[in-house]
């Protein structure tokens, strides 16, 4: 009986998380505490060095590794109901263990390394929103005004979310700006932008909206990188992401915008 139960347990699981291929995590991998000590006094190119490099080759915390489904749905312009699920990081993304990791705000070109090495992509205005409905910790934005991309600041920032968090698991919104992929940033005029929005109130109403104001180098403590995995579950067939946002009649599924042809930052 009891093999019984841990045998629905399993299939339950499985079908409700997706698991991303990682490398395991380094006996001696650096934690949260840790990474940050030694980025403090770097640059944010010999920062976003090293997370890049401590991410892939595995120094992430296990509960990460466990993406959560997120289901939409929609009726393309023949009157046809299509359902997809995604899978998201229950977390944005960060170094270290499961009881000391601290979270990293990163450039869009980092986070786009990252993401292509764990087969994954960054999410659209319309996922943030419903990652945001869907999840199940919901914690108030805690805006910060000095020193915002400072690393001591983003370390700062993590400390006080986990203060907020009281080890609540599940997947969580609230905390963060996601960086995202948007037609916003290959139809502004000025070159190298990063498209940001979310940071949801308690109301369900983001402080940032879909923006591109900031150029693609700065990133200050509210952002956050919300890794989503590639492929795509659309109407019980798999397809890439790409693919989806390619199709006239299935876009919308993934994208509120009237441009969803941004798929990627370069690096």
């Amino acid at each position: 009986m009891r093999l019984f139960f841990i045998c629905l347990l399993f299939l339950f699981s499985c079908r409700s998380n997706q698991y991303i291929t990682i490398p395991v995590r380094p006996v001696n991998g650096m934690t949260g505490t840790v990474f940050y000590k030694q980025v403090i006094p770097l640059s944010r190119e010999e920062r976003e060095t090293i997370t890049v490099k401590e991410v892939l080759s595995g120094n992430i915390p296990p509960f990460l590794k466990y993406f959560v489904r997120v289901e939409t749905e929609m009726t393309d312009s023949l009157g046809i109901a299509h359902q997809a699920v995604y899978f998201v990081a229950p977390d944005y993304l960060s170094v270290g263990s499961q009881a000391d990791f601290a979270r990293i705000p990163l450039t869009p070109m980092a986070a786009q390394k990252i993401a292509d090495g764990l087969n994954c992509f960054l999410p659209t205005r319309k996922m943030v929103n419903a990652i945001y409905r869907q999840s199940t910790v919901k914690l108030e934005p805690i805006p910060l005004y000095q020193y915002r991309d400072s690393a001591l600041i983003f370390w700062h920032h993590h400390l006080m979310i986990e203060g907020q968090r009281q080890q609540r698991r599940g997947l969580i919104a609230g905390i963060k700006k996601d960086v995202v992929i948007s037609g916003k940033v290959s139809r502004d005029s000025r070159p190298h932008r990063v498209a940001i929005y979310g940071w949801h109130q308690p109301d369900g109403q983001p402080i940032q909206p879909l923006y591109t104001g900031h150029v693609d180098w700065y990133v200050d403590y509210s952002h956050g990188i919300r890794l989503v995995y590639r492929r795509v579950k659309v109407d019980g067939r798999w397809m890439d992401y790409e693919e989806v946002l390619k199709s006239p009649l299935l876009k919308k599924l993934l994208c509120d915008e009237e441009d969803c042809d941004f798929y990627r930052y370069e690096y």
